[in-house]
């Protein structure tokens, strides 16, 4: 399903406190970028932010559901999480986790090629 406009202008307005971010085509949504980071991404106008074992915590215990591509193997925890739903009304609310997933895309080490 394709990414409406309006929701990518949204996005780029609440992601702004994190500074400039880019909206990428990918597999059928939006790969949100900071930089050459990636730290969200967009499906079906829904906003995915990145988790790792330092932040998943607190976007399941705020009610964020995870991002599901495959069915999940037992044990594994998704690496992309929504945030609660008040963050989407405003930049001072998406801040915090917003920060949170670029810190945790930061932290991943780099693949090997």
């Amino acid at each position: 399903m394709p990414i409406h406009p309006e929701f990518a202008d949204h996005l780029r307005e609440l992601l702004a406190d994190v500074g400039p971010i880019r909206l990428r085509p990918m597999f059928g949504g939006l790969g949100v970028y900071r930089d050459d980071c990636m730290f969200g991404l967009v499906m079906d106008d829904t906003l995915y932010l990145k988790t790792d074992p330092a932040s998943v915590d607190a976007f399941r215990d705020a009610g964020g559901e995870p991002f599901l591509y495959r069915p999940v193997r037992a044990g594994h925890v998704p690496g992309y999480w929504t945030p609660p739903a008040e963050a989407l009304e405003s930049a001072a609310a998406m801040r915090p986790w917003a920060r949170r997933a670029l810190e945790a895309a930061r932290r991943r080490p780099a693949r090997r090629r």
